[in-house]
């Protein structure tokens, strides 16, 4: 693992592990328009209050969809 790597890891560890998903929904049209985004994606909020949404991305410039391994449903696509 790189050192790019590594950092970006510990980071989403640090974020991410042992947080629990307590609601699912989709982005507000008024919280996509603040974003300046077109599509609203899928919003995971966690038990410490922070959301985790995907972008086309990493600058951000419009909503993202989920891909899962999921064989019922293999996209969580944007509205």
């Amino acid at each position: 693992m790189d050192q790019i790597e590594e950092r970006w890891t510990a980071e989403a560890s640090a974020q991410l592990l042992g947080r629990k998903i307590v609601k699912v929904r989709y982005m507000s049209e008024r919280e996509a328009a603040s974003m300046g985004w077109g599509s609203r994606p899928v919003v995971l909020q966690l038990d410490d209050g922070n959301l985790i949404y995907p972008s086309m991305d990493d600058e951000g410039n419009d909503a993202g969809a989920f891909f899962t391994n999921n064989e019922r449903q293999s996209v969580l696509p944007t509205i």
